[in-house]
């Protein structure tokens, strides 16, 4: 894995797109709000999902180790259940973070949470070369919420490995938030680029949008807005602007 602080410096979006001057009145009222119990469902399959292979996989594991008497292969079984087992407290400790209300009840989160849940998720096999370039010390949850939401979608984006670096910085009183992939073959799902900009409605949100969904919904609600690149080949960069 390479380090974080050792990553190139992200390519910061150059121009950012005014917010305009729509109130939190006028949002509400061109944009229902989806009912809690409604994106409950979504993120509940979402996570039943993402959690089915490596338990799964446990599952299969110590079904061979009970049948297998070879110590060589007892020790591949083990070694496969531990990998299976790292891999899925990875997965609950991110989507604690990212979707739960991980942080105690104090109103900002210690960015270091995110990067170490970032490195379980993303850092462990290689595949990906993270680089991290937040120096805030903290965010409040809203904003660390958007940063890894974010970070998991470019991150499922690179389906051949890559890079993804993560870069935060103040602006003014708000923030910017910006997340990079490149890699050989990048792949964003165009429903997750709808939702994330704010050009799908809420009734045709499936399961695997719940990420873009909450990030959308999150940005929107602090009067901010997330703008999209990925015209250029082998580069997809997520942009997400918070005001004070």
């Amino acid at each position: 894995m390479q380090a974080f602080d050792n990553a190139p410096t992200p390519c910061i979006l150059e121009s950012r797109t005014p917010i305009g001057s729509r109130t939190g009145h006028d949002r509400d009222r061109a944009r229902k709000l989806m009912k809690s119990h409604e994106f409950a469902s979504l993120l509940c399959s979402r996570l039943c999902h993402d959690l089915l292979s490596p338990v799964g996989a446990l599952n299969n594991g110590i079904e061979l180790l009970a049948d297998e008497h070879d110590p060589e292969m007892r020790a591949r079984c083990l070694d496969l259940l531990a990998e299976s087992a790292r891999a899925s407290a990875n997965k609950l400790k991110f989507f604690r973070l990212a979707f739960g209300a991980a942080g105690g009840f104090a109103d900002v989160v210690d960015t270091r949470e995110a990067r170490a849940a970032i490195e379980g998720l993303f850092g462990g096999d290689g595949r990906i070369q993270l680089g991290w370039m937040v120096d805030e010390p903290s965010m409040s949850k809203a904003a660390l919420k958007v940063l890894l939401n974010l970070v998991l979608i470019a991150g499922d984006a690179l389906v051949r490995g890559g890079s993804l670096d993560i870069g935060a910085e103040r602006n003014g009183e708000g923030l910017d938030i910006v997340v990079r992939a490149e890699g050989s073959r990048i792949v964003l799902d165009p429903e997750l680029k709808k939702v994330l900009v704010g050009e799908m409605s809420e009734d045709e949100v499936a399961p695997r949008a719940a990420a873009a969904w909450l990030a959308h919904a999150l940005v929107e609600e602090g009067g901010g807005a997330i703008q999209v690149a990925d015209g250029e080949e082998g580069i997809l960069i997520i942009g997400a602007s918070l005001p004070a």
